[in-house]
């Protein structure tokens, strides 16, 4: 009961003053090895509590030999990444970055207590159950076979992306698009992009998707279909345009943004024309508005009424009245 009282009394100072403690893991070195004990995260298995590095490694698997992270705007973010599905399948606990200054002060900290800090966001990632012989292998046999896919894409994709491997990083999505060791995360993107010098990091090479890696899950039906496709005709627009909507997915995500937002959406209304079986895009003819009849109100109708029959009236009031002869009335 003590301990947890302390930990909720730090908890609160914690939530006060954690950000003066990032900025002094990233400016005091001398103190650095101090202050990063006082650190503290949300994970994928604290339910939402705060957990030190020191709880994490403690709870860490035997064959664990990284301590793991994913940087995202919230927790839920996180939670929903495709990055995560590798993870949950192995019951690997994973830090949540969701706060600005951590992706700047874990550049300042790359290992804790003789373990590496890994992003699970950005290539090379590598699990310590895994049979690194068997898993080359098995990787081997995956390029061969989709050869032609990995080619079509690159070919497609230009410059948007440096390559398109096969990977078993993901376990339900059909492709995540994953950064170098060097280049700028997802989230370090948005976050610059929100700030006011944002604009000038773009030129960079590790800015953007030009240096990230496509990854593709070679057991997933959409990229065993799509490699049929490319392989019998790679020039279809239809084909191009479902390989540019695996892109795009992909790049949501992953926790990109998309910049052509308008080519998007007509690769969307396109293969909803296919699908719908529509035969052509053109719009149809304007409806023709029906011309209609005047219409004349009661009032006036009444009125027109009354103009039309007042003769016959007054014809039959002086026919009801007798006729008086002048030689009578003498």
């Amino acid at each position: 009961e003590e301990e947890e009282d302390g930990n909720a009394s730090y908890n609160k100072f914690w939530e006060e003053f954690g950000k003066n403690i990032k900025l002094g893991v990233m400016d005091d070195a001398a103190n650095r090895g101090k202050l990063v004990k006082l650190l503290r995260f949300v994970t994928s298995q604290s339910d939402g509590k705060w957990t030190s590095l020191e709880q994490y490694v403690d709870r860490m698997k035997d064959w664990q030999d990284s301590i793991y992270y994913i940087a995202a705007e919230n927790a839920e973010a996180c939670e929903k990444s495709p990055f995560m599905e590798k993870m949950r399948a192995k019951g690997l606990e994973v830090l949540y970055f969701v706060d600005a200054l951590d992706e700047y002060m874990v550049s300042h900290m790359s290992e804790f207590d003789g373990k590496k800090l890994v992003s699970i966001t950005k290539e090379g990632i590598k699990f310590g159950d895994e049979d690194e012989s068997l898993m080359q292998k098995r990787e081997q046999l995956y390029a061969d076979k989709y050869v032609a896919l990995t080619a079509a894409l690159k070919t497609l994709y230009g410059d948007k992306i440096s390559r398109v491997t096969m990977s078993q990083r993901v376990v339900d999505s059909p492709a995540v698009m994953v950064t170098s060791q060097w280049g700028y995360s997802a989230n370090m993107q948005r976050i610059m992009k929100a700030q006011t010098f944002g604009s000038t990091e773009k030129n960079s090479p590790m800015y953007g998707t030009g240096s990230a890696i496509l990854e593709l899950n070679p057991r997933h039906p959409i990229v065993s279909k799509l490699n049929e496709l490319m392989v019998s005709d790679s020039e279809k627009e239809e084909t191009k345009d479902l390989a540019w909507l695996l892109y795009d997915t992909a790049l949501i995500n992953s926790g990109f943004d998309m910049s052509e937002t308008n080519h998007f959406s007509e690769r969307v209304h396109r293969i909803m024309k296919s699908s719908m079986g529509i035969d052509s895009l053109e719009l149809e003819p304007e409806i023709e508005v029906p011309v209609e009849e005047e219409e004349v109100d009661e009032e006036e109708a009444e009125d027109l009424d009354e103009s039309e029959s007042p003769q016959s009236d007054e014809t039959t009031e002086e026919t009801d009245e007798p006729v008086i002869d002048e030689k009578d009335e003498l």
